[in-house]
């Protein structure tokens, strides 16, 4: 394991030195992806106040009901709770920088299905325009990047 002066300070087999500037961009993906899911969570219970984004959780509730409308309405309140739950704890991980590669992919598969479901309810064009699939492709991305190693968190 060489290390140059331009690379990062822990380079393995998989992942040949990096520059700081690539280094710096894995650490944007991981928190730009990670503060959008806990400001979603924050928009859901209101902290942004009730006339911005879902203003309260019921709102949310309603909004899954939309988004998974081919879903029977008594799964919808589980469905909310448990993609708040996901998006929390992805959230979390993903700012710490914990478990990266499996947080990242965890975070991709939310996000594909986030938009699958979006596009079957409502059409193609939304996802697209909030960017849903572009988040989950960059996802990927820093999960392909991110070491595999048991060693790194």
């Amino acid at each position: 394991m060489n290390q140059t002066a331009a690379s990062a300070p822990s380079a393995d087999s998989e992942h040949p030195a990096r520059t700081s500037a690539q280094w710096l961009a894995l650490i944007y993906a991981r928190i730009a992806l990670g503060a959008a899911f806990l400001s979603g969570i924050a928009s859901r219970f209101g902290l942004y106040g009730r006339n911005h984004g879902y203003g309260n959780f019921a709102n949310f509730v309603k909004y899954t009901a939309q988004v998974n409308s081919f879903m029977p309405a008594a799964t919808v309140p589980f469905l909310a709770w448990a993609a708040t739950v996901a998006e929390f704890v992805l959230g979390v991980l993903l700012i710490a920088g914990l478990w990266p590669r499996w947080t990242a992919l965890a975070s991709a598969m939310l996000l594909a299905i986030f938009g699958a479901a979006m596009a079957v309810s409502m059409g193609i064009k939304l996802p697209l325009d909030y960017s849903v699939f572009s988040a989950s492709a960059a996802a990927v991305l820093l999960a392909l990047a991110s070491p595999r190693t048991s060693g790194n968190r």
